[in-house]
Protein backbone atom coordinates (compact mmCIF):
# COMPACT_ATOMS: atom_id res chain seq x y z
CA UNK A 1 0.00 0.00 0.00
CA UNK A 2 1.11 3.51 -0.67
CA UNK A 3 1.94 5.24 2.60
CA UNK A 4 1.60 8.59 0.83
CA UNK A 5 -1.97 7.82 -0.24
CA UNK A 6 -2.77 6.37 3.17
CA UNK A 7 -1.66 9.65 4.79
CA UNK A 8 -3.81 11.68 2.37
CA UNK A 9 -6.87 9.51 3.09
CA UNK A 10 -6.17 9.72 6.84
CA UNK A 11 -6.13 13.53 6.58
CA UNK A 12 -9.56 13.46 4.93
CA UNK A 13 -11.01 12.18 8.22
CA UNK A 14 -13.59 10.03 6.44
CA UNK A 15 -16.69 9.36 8.52
CA UNK A 16 -18.85 6.25 8.08
CA UNK A 17 -21.71 8.20 6.46
CA UNK A 18 -19.67 10.56 4.26
CA UNK A 19 -20.38 11.09 0.60
CA UNK A 20 -16.97 11.32 -1.06
CA UNK A 21 -15.90 12.36 -4.56
CA UNK A 22 -12.47 11.36 -5.81
CA UNK A 23 -11.30 13.07 -8.98
CA UNK A 24 -8.65 11.29 -11.02
CA UNK A 25 -8.94 7.99 -9.19
CA UNK A 26 -6.41 6.16 -11.34
CA UNK A 27 -6.39 2.45 -10.59
CA UNK A 28 -8.44 2.85 -7.42
CA UNK A 29 -5.97 2.46 -4.58
CA UNK A 30 -7.15 5.50 -2.59
CA UNK A 31 -10.76 4.65 -3.45
CA UNK A 32 -10.38 1.33 -1.66
CA UNK A 33 -8.90 3.04 1.38
CA UNK A 34 -11.85 5.43 1.49
CA UNK A 35 -14.40 2.64 1.11
CA UNK A 36 -12.86 0.72 4.01
CA UNK A 37 -14.01 3.59 6.25
CA UNK A 38 -17.54 3.93 4.88
CA UNK A 39 -20.62 2.14 6.18
CA UNK A 40 -23.73 4.04 5.10
CA UNK A 41 -21.78 6.55 2.99
CA UNK A 42 -20.54 6.20 -0.55
CA UNK A 43 -17.69 7.08 -2.85
CA UNK A 44 -18.03 8.36 -6.39
CA UNK A 45 -14.74 8.18 -8.27
CA UNK A 46 -14.11 9.65 -11.69
CA UNK A 47 -11.26 9.47 -14.15
CA UNK A 48 -11.07 10.43 -17.79
CA UNK A 49 -9.26 7.18 -18.64
CA UNK A 50 -11.45 4.13 -19.30
CA UNK A 51 -8.39 1.94 -18.71
CA UNK A 52 -7.94 3.39 -15.21
CA UNK A 53 -11.64 3.10 -14.37
CA UNK A 54 -11.64 -0.54 -15.50
CA UNK A 55 -8.66 -1.21 -13.21
CA UNK A 56 -10.30 0.66 -10.31
CA UNK A 57 -13.51 -1.35 -10.69
CA UNK A 58 -11.54 -4.62 -10.71
CA UNK A 59 -9.57 -3.58 -7.61
CA UNK A 60 -12.73 -2.46 -5.77
CA UNK A 61 -15.27 -4.99 -7.03
CA UNK A 62 -16.51 -5.79 -3.51
CA UNK A 63 -17.13 -2.11 -2.76
CA UNK A 64 -18.97 -1.69 -6.07
CA UNK A 65 -21.10 -4.76 -5.36
CA UNK A 66 -21.97 -3.45 -1.89
CA UNK A 67 -23.07 -0.09 -3.30
CA UNK A 68 -20.35 1.81 -1.46
CA UNK A 69 -18.45 2.75 -4.64
CA UNK A 70 -19.29 3.99 -8.11
CA UNK A 71 -16.73 4.61 -10.84
CA UNK A 72 -17.36 6.77 -13.90
CA UNK A 73 -15.33 7.55 -17.01
CA UNK A 74 -15.53 11.33 -17.34
CA UNK A 75 -13.41 14.42 -17.26
CA UNK A 76 -14.00 16.58 -14.20
CA UNK A 77 -15.06 19.55 -16.36
CA UNK A 78 -17.79 17.35 -17.92
CA UNK A 79 -18.94 15.65 -14.70
CA UNK A 80 -22.50 16.42 -13.64
CA UNK A 81 -23.34 15.28 -10.10
CA UNK A 82 -26.92 16.54 -10.34
CA UNK A 83 -28.26 17.50 -6.93
CA UNK A 84 -25.73 15.30 -5.16
CA UNK A 85 -23.49 17.08 -2.63
CA UNK A 86 -20.30 15.63 -1.18
CA UNK A 87 -18.88 15.92 2.34
CA UNK A 88 -15.37 15.34 1.02
CA UNK A 89 -13.92 16.03 -2.42
CA UNK A 90 -10.33 15.15 -3.14
CA UNK A 91 -7.86 14.87 -5.98
CA UNK A 92 -4.26 13.72 -6.00
CA UNK A 93 -1.92 14.87 -8.77
CA UNK A 94 -4.61 16.27 -11.05
CA UNK A 95 -2.68 18.64 -13.32
CA UNK A 96 -5.66 20.89 -14.07
CA UNK A 97 -6.00 21.76 -10.39
CA UNK A 98 -2.28 22.34 -10.00
CA UNK A 99 -2.19 24.69 -12.98
CA UNK A 100 -5.32 26.63 -12.03
CA UNK A 101 -6.36 26.31 -8.37
CA UNK A 102 -9.00 29.05 -8.71
CA UNK A 103 -10.71 27.05 -11.48
CA UNK A 104 -10.67 24.00 -9.24
CA UNK A 105 -12.39 25.84 -6.39
CA UNK A 106 -15.04 27.41 -8.63
CA UNK A 107 -15.73 24.04 -10.26
CA UNK A 108 -15.86 21.98 -7.06
CA UNK A 109 -17.44 24.26 -4.45
CA UNK A 110 -20.98 23.94 -5.86
CA UNK A 111 -20.73 20.17 -5.32
CA UNK A 112 -19.70 20.52 -1.67
CA UNK A 113 -22.17 19.93 1.16
CA UNK A 114 -22.28 22.56 3.92
CA UNK A 115 -19.29 22.05 6.20
CA UNK A 116 -17.62 19.86 3.58
CA UNK A 117 -13.95 19.70 2.75
CA UNK A 118 -11.96 19.94 -0.50
CA UNK A 119 -8.43 18.52 -0.53
CA UNK A 120 -6.23 18.99 -3.59
CA UNK A 121 -2.78 17.41 -3.41
CA UNK A 122 -0.12 17.88 -6.03
CA UNK A 123 3.21 16.51 -4.89
CA UNK A 124 6.19 15.15 -6.73
CA UNK A 125 6.30 11.36 -7.24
Amino acid sequence: MSERLRAIVDDLDIQASDRVLEIGCGHGLAAGMVCERLRSGCLVAIDKSKKMIDAAVRRNHAHVASGRAQFHVTDVVDYKPGRRKFNKIFAVRVGLFHRDPSLARSLLEPWLAPGGKIVLVYDEP
